[in-house]
């Protein structure tokens, strides 16, 4: 009995992928991975997969495209291990439908996955407080659906096309060879021998997972022509692999179709899946020399990949990039710093300052200042809580004395938002700036659609065009962040940055500074309708061209490139790229100025607002009664120190990048402190802080909910699950937040 499972097909493959098809076997243990939230759990990556949401819900129908997903790139395994391995078995040539009994051998690995997955899943759909466990039950027969619908259309066609040895030559091999009859004492001395050889395949299992003996007399037929067997097959399965990865690039001219825009685990899982059948597609015609050309052509495509026809850039919707670029040089820097001109902006900020509190009762008012940190939608969302709680104190109060809004990434996007709304509500009444509604709008999927973009349009030559302002640009990942982006917030914000100019200028609305990393340099782009020079050099220049210049004004940088056209939400966009999933974007200057997210250099924008601070300290004394800077942060500030065991050979080898990574956040949080101390200290006004913080571990779930299940934190992501989405809503009653929220009331509550 030990014989006959050590020597079966099942066992004898897995054997085999281990040795020879080990990359094939590690997607399979990363995606195992990925359903166990042992990898990407920061990022979110296996909440896509337990949770997947399609037309932003999650439903039968989400799950089903993910019971498509995963039987597509299990066909891409099964087809590519057919097609490198099936040669090592000639036994299949013979047996009714070679492939499909290959399938069904080739199986341990997908099956243990599929169970795994399964039980994952339903486990975690269990935790989220769905209204009924039936959802469950209909989440799962949508999985199922989809998989059986994917099975048996690619059986269905395969079962009709493969021929097995008999059948390709029926006409040429003496037909009773089929039904050969051998005595009993052939057949033993020929399993005899058979079972004499160590590590070749005894049994397999047939169509009705029984364990059957491999035909012994194997030796009998031609090798030439079962070989033949096998490169019919193989071409037939090249063709399924062709149609499957044309399909899916045809559906990039439809891929802003919302009905199409599938769910992003799917889009990864086919993904996945085409470069699984690339694998096998070049082994079927490079036979030996696959490695070889390969290769080559990754050197070649590298080497052109910096050729026009090969790299468009990704741009910012809105500038001119066919006008003569802009000079990237430092002359080009120090001129638009002179000191001249950093006085003219900073009196024309100080005009502002004048209209904002010239619509105040109080004769010398406090100025509030919001620095929102970057951090995703999680940030985006938690961000946009705080403004509406904010708001709600003293109907409006705090914002009314608000007159800047810094920050990075997300935590931009949330006080763009609610600065719309705003805007909106001070000419109809009927807009309420704390509907949550709005928390909805900003915390609907804004991935899939990337996903999907990147799939069917990114990885190849992207040419698909859109119009804006007159301009021809191309689709991108960026376009689809932006498209979704806008669709999600009912197009409020679809406007050109020189919209907001009129209304920051009269004091309605607090400035929003939008700030880029320009990775050329480490230096940042301020992006404003008015410009802001002094944010980027000492006051009045005093220190000379000795000083290195800390941020370069956008709007006179590109002002031949029609900045003041760029649409606001390839600004937002600008600040809130996040490696691999938007791409950075490249401006019109020689060199090309390329920029990423801000939240690298200042993730929390407290520096900003600290330098306007500075710089407009004169203004501020005489004309207020101090300063109220608050803080939105998507993490907690102070936590305990962890605990610090001996590391392992691996760990010692990337615990140096795992540190600077995770001690990030700790770095500049400290500089801040250290900024924000020396400020306070030195300020003839003044200067109180006030912070909130992201913290659903702080927040007492069982007091809330009813239930004593721990609150999740979010994922760093550009989509939330309910549950995430619940633990930012509700953080806001966590013991600090509470005690901030009293002491903003304090302050504003007064007559």
């Amino acid at each position: 009995m030990k014989d006959k499972f050590w020597n079966s097909l099942p066992i004898q493959l897995f054997l085999l992928h281990l040795k020879k098809n080990l990359a094939l076997i590690l997607v399979w243990v990363l995606l195992l991975a990925i359903t166990f939230e042992g990898f990407g759990v920061v990022l979110g990556i296996p909440f896509l997969f337990l949770d997947p949401e399609y037309l932003h819900e999650v439903s039968w129908l989400s799950f089903m495209l993910m019971g498509i997903g995963f039987a597509v790139f299990t066909m891409a395994y099964h087809m590519t291990t057919y097609i490198i391995d099936s040669r090592e078995f000639p036994f299949l040539a013979v047996i009714n439908k070679p492939f499909i009994h290959f399938c069904v051998n080739n199986s341990i690995v997908p099956t243990i996955f599929y169970a795994c997955y399964c039980f994952r899943f339903v486990e975690f759909q269990l935790q989220n407080n769905l209204q009924t466990e039936w959802q469950v039950a209909g989440y799962f027969g949508g999985f199922t659906l989809g998989s059986i619908l994917s099975y048996s259309l690619i059986f269905g066609y395969i079962a009709f096309t493969n021929k097995d040895f008999f059948i390709l030559f029926a006409g040429s091999v003496d037909k009773r060879l089929r039904k050969v009859r051998l005595t009993r004492a052939n057949v033993l001395s020929r399993y005899k021998d058979l079972k004499s050889k160590k590590g070749q395949v005894h049994y397999y299992l047939n169509l009705k997972l029984r364990l059957v003996p491999v035909r012994p007399d194997i030796a009998r037929f031609e090798s030439g022509k079962l070989l033949r067997v096998f490169d019919q097959n193989h071409l037939n399965l090249f063709l399924i692999q062709i149609f499957l990865i044309i399909f899916v690039l045809f559906l990039g001219f439809f891929k802003e179709e919302p009905i199409l825009q599938l769910p992003a685990a799917t889009s990864a899982t086919l993904l996945l899946a085409i470069l699984v059948m690339l694998v096998g597609a070049v082994s079927f015609w490079l036979r030996s020399w696959a490695t070889v050309i390969v290769f080559s052509v990754i050197l070649l495509v590298n080497y052109f990949s910096n050729f026009p026809f090969l790299n468009r850039p990704h741009e910012a919707f809105g500038m001119n990039y066919q006008t003569e670029k802009a000079s990237y040089t430092l002359d080009k820097l120090n001129e638009i710093l002179h000191p001249d001109t950093v006085l003219k902006d900073r009196l024309n900020t100080e005009k502002i300052l004048d209209n904002w509190k010239g619509k105040l009762v109080e004769e010398k008012p406090k100025m509030v200042l919001i620095a929102a940190s970057g951090g995703g939608q999680r940030a985006a969302l938690w961000t946009l809580s705080v403004l509406q709680n904010l708001y709600a104190i003293n109907d409006g109060e705090v914002i009314k004395h608000t007159e800047l809004f810094t920050g990075a990434s997300g935590g931009v996007l949330g006080e763009a938002f609610f600065r719309e709304i705003y805007l909106r509500s001070l000419d109809d009444p009927s807009v309420n700036p704390t509907d949550s509604l709005y928390l909805d709008q900003m915390s609907a999927d804004n991935l899939n659609p990337i996903i999907f973009s990147l799939l069917v349009n990114d990885l190849l030559i992207r040419n698909q065009y859109f119009k804006y302002n007159d301009r021809r640009y191309l689709k991108d990942r960026g376009y689809a962040f932006e498209n979704q982006l806008n669709i999600n917030t009912d197009g409020i914000m679809d406007k050109p940055l020189h919209a907001y100019k009129e209304p920051e200028e009269s004091g309605k609305i607090p400035l929003l500074p939008v700030t880029s990393l320009i990775t050329n340099d480490g230096r940042k782009l301020v992006i404003s309708p008015h410009s802001m020079s002094y944010l980027g050099t000492s006051m009045m220049g005093k220190l000379g061209l000795d000083e290195k210049k800390q941020s370069i004004d956008f709007l006179r940088f590109f002002r031949e490139q029609d900045a003041e056209d760029i649409r606001f939400l390839s600004a937002l966009r600008m600040s809130a790229t996040f490696p691999f999933i938007t791409p950075n974007v490249q401006l019109p200057s020689e060199p090309v100025m390329e920029t990423m997210d801000t939240g690298l250099s200042d993730n929390f924008g407290v520096q900003d607002a600290l330098r306007f601070t500075y710089v407009f300290q004169k203004w501020i004394a005489e004309n207020t009664s101090g300063v109220v800077l608050i803080t939105i942060r998507d993490s907690e500030k102070s936590t305990e120190i962890p605990e610090s065991p001996v590391p392992r050979i691996f760990e010692k080898v990337f615990n140096p990048l795992k540190n600077i990574y995770s001690n990030w956040d700790n770095v500049q949080t400290i500089q801040n402190e250290v900024l924000f101390n020396y400020m306070a200290e030195s300020m003839t006004f003044p200067l109180e802080k006030i912070e909130f913080e992201y913290a659903p571990e702080l927040v007492q779930a069982e007091e809330l909910t009813g239930s004593q299940q721990t609150m999740q934190r979010a994922s760093l992501n550009w989509r939330l699950t309910a549950r995430e989405k619940q633990s930012i809503l509700l953080s806001i009653y966590s013991p600090k937040n509470q005690n901030s929220l009293q002491r903003v009331s304090e302050i504003f509550s007064k007559k």
